[in-house]
């Protein structure tokens, strides 16, 4: 059956509006709780793009730590921003302003562009088949996480994600990429949303009115989101707020809803009714 507008808003937790002084204090609050629930994790390990979503959830995870370290009157938590280029980034102009924005407690550098390569090649070998670019950008996503796992293991942390209402009602992520993290302190906010606690707290404008790109594909680098979804995110908020927007942009992005279904849910076990 196919679900209604205010299904999915309540599924995605989004409300019609937001105070972002409220809404900032919950997701620092949220990651302090976490931490101090399981006394032996120490640090939280996010990647750092330069866009919005990562600078936001960067932000908010020092915050977490600098008031938690304030408050046991030591310095043993930690935030670890990795900034993780495939080669050479080709925002790296954008991504160093984020981190003079955060000042995160480390910053760690990892090029994957040696490991994708290699993992591409192993599977075309093996297969004589060729990898699509976009087949690739989903490798390159999943080994950003991959990293930040292995840094989180390293540095006794979790790993942060940033997924907001705007990317989950779209599917638009990587399964096992981007969309493989811990804890998601920005679930519940749309991209509007996330602009406005960005103004709140002092970001660099340019950094929350920037054109949103994934920037995984080889042959189309830095195509904004809203090309490759064919629906504007200012859309995509309206619908998440609960107003009319036009048909065809609704129907798009409930089209895009039920085609990445999957990618919201746990894996299917034998005894769930999934074919229902």
């Amino acid at each position: 059956m196919r679900p209604s507008q205010k299904q999915i808003i309540e599924r995605l937790l989004v409300q019609p509006s937001i105070d972002p002084e409220i809404e900032f204090r919950r997701s620092v609050d949220f990651l302090k709780d976490y931490l101090t629930k399981y006394p032996f994790l120490k640090s939280l390990v996010l990647g750092i793009s330069g866009g919005q979503d990562s600078t936001l959830g960067g932000y908010i995870a020092q915050t977490a730590v600098n008031e938690l370290n304030e408050e046991t009157g030591t310095n043993e938590y930690q935030f670890i921003a990795v900034s993780l280029p495939y080669g050479v980034q080709a925002d790296e102009a954008d991504r160093q302003e984020a981190l003079q924005f955060i000042k995160p407690s480390r910053n760690v550098t990892v090029n994957i562009k040696p490991s994708v390569d290699a993992s591409v090649q192993a599977v075309e070998q093996a297969t004589g088949e060729r990898l699509s670019d976009f087949l690739k950008g989903n490798v390159k996503a999943r080994e950003r996480m991959k990293v930040q796992y292995d840094l989180a293991g390293i540095f006794h942390g979790v790993v942060l994600g940033t997924d907001h209402a705007a990317e989950a009602i779209t599917g638009f992520f990587t399964k096992h990429g981007d969309g493989a993290a811990d804890l998601v302190p920005l679930y519940r906010l749309n991209k509007r949303q996330g602009r406005e606690i960005l103004k709140f707290v002092g970001a660099p404008e340019r950094l929350y009115t920037k054109i949103p790109t994934a920037d995984l594909e080889d042959d189309k680098p830095l195509v904004p989101d809203e090309v490759a979804l064919g629906v504007s995110y200012n859309d995509i908020d309206d619908y998440l707020e609960g107003k009319e927007i036009s048909a065809d942009a609704a129907k798009k992005i409930e089209g895009w809803y039920l085609k990445t279904e999957h990618k919201r849910n746990p894996a299917i076990d034998v005894f769930q009714d999934w074919w229902r």
